[in-house]
């Protein structure tokens, strides 16, 4: 009987342990899911409401590379295309970095990421499912691969489908330069 009492004891002390670590692990998991960088403003568009970007007409170069933070070849040419940014802006080059991760992931990891690596660079996102109409009107050569850049001004446009190092990008420009 003394045996039984104190199997029940155990019990339901390791069952009130349990319960204390779970709250504390919510608790926990609560504080993760509503980071501060949820108030950051990020620009979400359609392809329609995008389109805008790819057919400017001005005298300006436009860089717009498609990336998305689960693509490692993206996020490792990133810092190339906010030097290009740094370094041309006064020349008329204007960076545009469009996001095409998932909208689930915009707070979680979008927005930290952007005020992580202080981005400079305009970011918006692209949330528009209908991949399969929009990817050949950004490029008929595009097979949907990231990163993907479009490098354009009134005269000209050309559509990258691979990765850059900062030389291959600035050289790119350069041509649009001269």
């Amino acid at each position: 009987m003394k045996l039984k009492v104190l199997f029940v004891a155990v019990l339901i002390m390791a069952s009130c342990a349990k319960n204390k670590k779970q709250e504390s692990v919510a608790e926990t998991v609560k504080e993760v899911e509503t980071p501060i960088e949820k108030d950051t403003p990020l620009e979400v568009y359609d392809f329609e409401g995008f389109e805008k970007y790819l057919n400017q007409k001005d005298d300006k170069i436009y860089v717009i590379n498609f990336w998305a933070t689960w693509c490692a070849p993206c996020v490792k040419e990133l810092p190339y295309f906010e030097q290009l940014h740094a370094n041309y802006k006064d020349k008329k080059v204007e960076v545009l970095l469009v996001s095409l991760d998932f909208p689930h992931m915009y707070d979680s990891k979008l927005k930290p990421f952007i005020k992580d690596r202080k981005l400079i660079s305009k970011v918006i996102a692209l949330d528009d499912p209908d991949m399969n109409t929009w990817i050949p009107k950004v490029s008929e050569t595009w097979s949907g691969a990231l990163p993907a850049t479009v490098i354009y001004n009134q005269d000209k446009r050309l559509f990258f489908e691979q990765s850059f190092t900062y030389k291959e990008l600035e050289n790119e420009v350069k041509n649009f330069l001269n």
